[in-house]
């Protein structure tokens, strides 16, 4: 099995390029948050052992996510190519993933972009209550503010894209994150792409570093 870790800050299109990637070519990708609510609705013991966790507010601890993970990675071909989003956000995650010589990581790719506007991006976000169509209010604008396109719903800002929330997302991936550069950096599996660009042009790149 190869995997490839996409690391990077709440907005940067890690699970917007990996749903693309893997729409187009062979590629898995496995989402944290896809895993942690597919878990808590079939009701398995982690499930409900994150569940507790959430909430609550509270981040899920390393011991229950790398146990969703593996249990997911298990269920995998052997000849699969995995693109990991969310996971992991922690050394001791990064290091539970390495102690498994199936679970090896090939390399991590960091998407960059400043600050300002990841809070662009998100604080623009909308979604449609009714049916999950996603929009932004400079980006993709519904036709008609505050209505969705596709089946005439309330469109709404989700309160985690808040510009206080926003900030506050940042400052704790910042925090998680440095350790995890610094980790792969020095395992020389660490690539950079900035993703202040096009996302078909992102996609380009992306193609290119996973060959």
């Amino acid at each position: 099995m190869r995997l490839t870790v996409f690391l990077g800050a709440p907005g940067s299109g890690k699970g917007t390029q990996a749903k693309m990637l893997s729409q187009r070519e062979r590629f898995v990708h496995l989402s944290t948050g896809d895993i942690l609510r597919n878990a808590i609705k079939e009701g398995t013991l982690l499930g409900k052992e994150a569940k507790t966790f959430m909430d609550k507010g509270e981040l899920v601890p390393d011991s229950t996510m790398i146990g969703l993970i593996k249990d997911t990675l298990s269920q995998l071909k052997p000849n699969q190519h995995v693109l990991l989003d969310g996971f992991p956000r922690t050394v001791a995650q990064a290091e539970a993933l390495n102690s498994n010589p199936t679970t090896q990581v090939e390399q991590a790719i960091l998407f960059e972009i400043a600050d300002p506007l990841l809070i662009e991006r998100l604080t623009g976000r909308r979604v449609c209550k009714q049916c999950g169509q996603p929009f932004h209010m400079k980006h993709i604008p519904s036709r008609k503010e505050g209505v969705c396109d596709l089946c005439g719903g309330q469109v709404v800002q989700r309160s985690d894209d808040h510009e206080d929330v926003v900030r506050r997302r940042l400052e704790i991936f910042h925090s998680q994150n440095k350790g995890l550069v610094d980790y792969y950096s020095e395992k020389q599996k660490l690539k950079r792409i900035n993703v202040d660009q096009p996302a078909d042009s992102v996609q380009k790149i992306l193609m290119e570093l996973l060959k």
